[in-house]
């Protein structure tokens, strides 16, 4: 098979996430090999995969703009858009705005959560007593 990039791909063995649809979608993936221009990634599934997305790499904390440049069953091929200027990355824990909303979120769910059992309680009880009067 002959060579068609510019440049020599180094192997990695990096954890990434795929993130399209304006950050609503997202899929693991792992770059198997990777240059200053693009990179090999290899994915479970590529058929739901658009033709350009942001691949994140927390390994680099970085986000590259990416469109694709082949597709076959067990990964895909990219290429970088703009390497000098990368893409935001998603929120980190690290960041104390984001943390804050978590938190907050984590409260509410609890409270939630903690709701829900006190209703499943109840309904679990009132049989119970039906059972008992009736007898």
């Amino acid at each position: 098979m002959s060579e068609h990039r510019r440049e020599v791909r180094q192997r990695t063995f990096l954890k990434g996430r795929i993130l399209f649809n304006k950050g609503a979608s997202s899929m693991d993936c792992l770059v198997r090999d990777m240059s200053a221009s693009g990179a090999r990634l290899a994915l479970s599934e590529t058929t739901t995969l658009p033709e350009s997305f942001d691949l994140y790499i927390p390994q680099k904390d970085r986000t590259y703009r990416s469109t694709l440049a082949w597709r076959r069953a067990d990964g895909v091929g990219i290429t970088f858009l703009d390497e000098a200027v990368p893409a935001p990355t998603p929120a980190r824990a690290e960041d104390p705005g984001s943390m804050l909303m978590l938190m907050r979120r984590v409260g509410e769910l609890e409270a939630e959560n903690a709701a829900l059992r006190r209703l499943l309680m109840g309904a679990a009880a009132a049989p119970a007593e039906g059972t008992v009067n009736a007898g």
